[in-house]
């Protein structure tokens, strides 16, 4: 026996749909009846004003009330052909059939019937409750009488010269209302379903043009959604984000798309780290705070794929940005963010230990010759001269590197970044000194930082030495370690004998990304004109500067810069 077909589940579309068609079909029905109900409300209520109209017209009426009131003060109620006969009776029916309402019945104070639309309930009680009006209320009322449901009204009936037929709330003559009977009238409320009947044909044809505009809107919405979503049901939209966020959130390069419209549609977790910003995700992108030189790679006349350096958040990222495109169709843009800090830190670190190393090798020499010269000194028995050459060496230290003053740093990694910068100058034809009003009496804590921002300021004005035009090529650095609360602060003041920054030059311009006074072009990626601005964030996101004390001129003495860090140095322990 064959297991039977196991049924497909609709799709997602088609679910969509059917649930759109039956809300759409709901609505139409629950607002049709509302209007159906609102509508027979209306009609009921003008059906009782009208009513109350009429009953207030006939229970007025001098004659009525006088009549009314000559049977009230009989001893019994006049048989049914005499009341048939009788003024009430023709005056109520002329009323009813002059306004067509279903019945106008005009009853003494106790509720007896003297006028009725059938003659045969004449002398009877009423059907309905008469005691609101015999009690002198007027009143609407929606009931079943035994002429079939009606919507009316009661209205009192008071005697001659006394109530609201006087003119006035007290009879003449200061006499009190007296009620002699009631006046009750009554509309069909099968005249009212006819009513509706008449006005139910514009509510069906609007709620039939309203559902059938609904489903063809279903459709159209369907048609849509399928081609937004390029026929894929929800499970297989779930599966492409979650597979997509698992690659954009896993890799460590910074990932911006942007569409065709100018929006960023994507900004993954890493874009945000190097780029500094919380996510930027449906933000225009002309308008967002993200670098100049990032917005220009997606410009119109910007080359495809093409690297460049620039700092954000402290850091040197290196950007490139691609045209997106699906077959035709072109989607925007993606830009891709690789962080290149730890690389050049790297690259600094191993250019100092090279530094450092050149150095140890310049003074393999004067090693040499030093012990030489103590073991001559040991061969003739000079051991007194012996003793004091090497009481020298040991109070100026086994190295000597072309650094003037260097005493004054009592931190033993400045005075070896210093001194293998001296050796690295003093190779170009450039003096390096420390000034006289230099003193390091801390520790320095965070060498990371300081190797950045010094090595950027000395190699800049080094440079500057080189091209400038004096004849003696100097560089001199001033230190100073201000002891504080949260961690000392280190500053720096360096200045070099070129001839300065070019005459049309803005001082802040020196510290925008690319600037450089090198000859030849720069290179895109080469880190060339990024060594100030990343001085600079580094400095001012520890709360510091780096700043242009004198610009220089031809000739020299050239610039000098200052850096501030606090939070770079501490006592040192002994």
């Amino acid at each position: 026996m064959t297991s039977p077909a196991r049924r497909l589940p609709l799709r997602f579309s088609t679910q969509t749909l059917l649930l759109q068609l039956g809300v759409v079909l709901l609505v139409v029905l629950l607002s049709g009846a509302v209007h159906a109900w609102l509508t027979y409300e209306r009609l009921g209520r003008e059906a009782e004003n009208q009513a109350l109209t009429l009953a207030r017209t006939v229970a007025s009426d001098p004659s009525v009330r006088a009549e009314v009131q000559a049977i009230s003060r009989q001893a019994g109620t006049p048989p049914p052909a005499e009341l048939l006969a009788g003024p009430l009776m023709a005056a109520a029916e002329g009323a009813r059939t002059r306004t067509g309402a279903l019945f106008v019945v005009i009853t003494d104070e106790t509720g007896l019937r003297l006028a009725h639309p059938d003659a045969e309930r004449l002398g009877e009680r009423v059907s309905t409750d008469p005691s609101e009006a015999l009690a002198g209320r007027e009143v609407t009322t929606r009931n079943t009488g035994t002429l079939g449901p009606s919507a009316g009204a009661k209205v009192p009936v008071f005697a001659p010269g006394t109530g609201s037929g006087s003119g006035s709330g007290t009879g003449s003559g200061g006499a009190s209302p007296k009620v002699v009977g009631e006046v009750s009238v009554g509309y069909s409320t099968e005249t009212i379903g006819q009513s509706l009947r008449r006005d139910i044909g514009p509510i069906v044809l609007t709620a039939a043009g309203s559902l059938l505009a609904g489903v063809l809107a279903s459709f159209l919405l369907r048609r849509r959604l399928q081609r937004l979503t390029l026929g894929l049901e929800p499970e297989e939209i779930s599966t492409l984000v979650h597979d997509q966020v698992a690659v954009l959130e896993g890799v460590d390069e910074g990932v911006v798309g942007i569409s065709a419209e100018g929006r960023i549609s994507v900004f993954n977790a890493a874009a945000q780290r190097l780029l500094g910003q919380p996510d930027l995700s449906g933000s225009l992108w002309a308008a967002a705070p993200v670098p100049p030189k990032l917005k220009a790679l997606t410009q119109a006349d910007a080359r495809e794929g093409e690297a460049v350096e620039l700092i954000a958040g402290g850091q040197v990222l290196v950007a490139s940005a691609r045209k997106a495109l699906h077959r035709q169709e072109d989607l925007g843009w993606v830009v891709m963010l690789r962080d290149r800090t730890e690389l050049q830190q790297l690259t600094r670190q191993l250019d100092a230990v090279g530094t450092m190393s050149t150095a140890l090798r310049a003074q393999r020499h004067e090693f040499a010759n030093q012990l030489h010269t103590i073991a001559g000194f040991m061969s003739i028995g000079q051991h007194q001269q012996a003793r004091e050459y090497l009481a020298r060496l040991a109070a100026t230290g086994p190295l000597k590197f072309p650094v003037d003053q260097a005493e004054l740093l009592q931190d033993p990694y400045l005075q070896a970044f210093i001194g293998a910068k001296g050796v690295e100058a003093d190779e170009r034809g450039v003096t390096l000194r420390i000034g006289p009003e230099t003193l390091v009496r801390g520790q320095v804590t965070d060498p990371q930082d300081v190797t950045t921002v010094l090595g950027n300021l000395i190699d800049n004005a080094v440079n500057a030495a080189v091209a400038g035009s004096a004849g003696e090529r100097w560089v001199e650095l001033e230190l100073l370690d201000e002891p504080t609360d949260d961690g000392g602060t280190l500053h720096i003041v360096v200045a070099d004998s070129g001839d300065g920054l070019p005459v049309a030059a803005d001082p802040e311009a020196v510290f925008a990304e690319g600037f450089t006074t090198a000859a030849g072009p720069v290179r895109s990626a080469g880190g060339q004109g990024l060594g100030l601005a990343l001085a600079r964030q580094l400095a001012r996101r520890r709360g510091g500067d780096v700043r242009v004390l004198e610009p220089g001129g031809a000739g020299g003495p050239g610039a000098v810069f200052m850096a501030t860090l606090p939070g770079t140095t501490t006592a040192r322990k002994d």
